[in-house]
């Protein structure tokens, strides 16, 4: 293996890890998933995504699948895979076990063409979640059975993360429209709407964590959860975390703490971002 294969080989399989499930009863229905797409040719991998993709499921934690297909795929050949699906679905001994093991046993199912494009914000809207996507597909995924060669292809494309300029771009926008959010809070709550105000700060908040992660290059699997994880772990910034908690800890919604709380996020936005 010459040293441009072996980089190849590196990138294609770092991170790579099997899918971790915290009952049988998990694990029997992801089997059964695995087995019923397996044999469909237009799909490349069958990919477990979210807690059970990263070892952190518990037994009342859900299903997450991402049933990868290759771009090419028609619309009516992707919806006979779905007709195909839910009728197998309905029938399946282990997945009927596993929607009457509890009431929160739900399976989520998506089928993706990886095909990830940055989007726009608008002023006053949520996060594009371009990152998270990458991150939850594709970084933090986990193969059921051997990765086809599409889901490596995109593991070659899009790892460690994407490029120079395109981050540059990205992170100058989630500043921009993270910095108007924070600054209509104030002016919010001189017209007396402070509920609107809070909600502003949890948007900010999230664009903040957005352009956190974008700024230090690692991806994300959410912005309103699991924070405690991404920031300590993965970004090694406790110090930061501990500062986190409190912004979003308001005791009198009626005053002007949710600014005192905007202006203190802002100076970690112009700080570290």
């Amino acid at each position: 293996m010459d040293n441009w294969d072996f980089c190849s080989f590196m990138v294609e399989n770092s991170f790579l890890m099997p899918p971790s499930f915290p009952t049988r009863v998990h694990e029997a229905a992801a089997g059964s998933v695995s087995n019923f797409f397996g044999r469909i040719s237009h799909v490349d991998t069958v990919l477990v995504v979210n807690s059970c993709a990263r070892g952190q499921a518990v037994a009342e934690s859900d299903l997450d699948f991402a049933i990868l297909v290759p771009p090419g795929v028609t619309a009516d050949t992707t919806r006979e895979i779905e007709t195909a699906w839910h009728e197998f679905a309905l029938t399946d001994a282990a997945l009927t076990r596993y929607r009457a093991s509890g009431p929160h046993a739900l399976l989520h199912l998506d089928l993706i063409t990886g095909e990830y494009q940055p989007g726009q914000m608008e002023e006053g809207g949520m996060p594009d979640y371009f990152e998270v996507e990458i991150g939850n597909q594709v970084r933090y995924s986990a193969p059921m059975g051997n990765p086809g060669p599409y889901y490596l292809e995109l593991r070659r494309n899009w790892l460690p993360y994407y490029d120079t300029a395109l981050r540059a771009q990205r992170l100058g926008m989630t500043v921009a429209f993270c910095e108007y959010d924070l600054n209509s809070i104030r002016p919010y709550i001189d017209r007396g709407l402070h509920f609107q105000a809070f909600d502003r700060l949890t948007v900010a908040f999230q664009k903040f964590l957005q352009a956190l992660f974008i700024s230090r290059g690692v991806y994300p699997i959410a912005y309103n959860k699991w924070i405690k994880m991404q920031v300590v772990e993965w970004l090694g910034m406790p110090d930061l975390y501990a500062q986190l908690p409190a912004i979003l800890s308001v005791s009198n919604i009626e005053s002007y703490e949710t600014a005192e709380k905007a202006e203190k996020l802002a100076a970690l936005l112009r700080s570290l971002c």
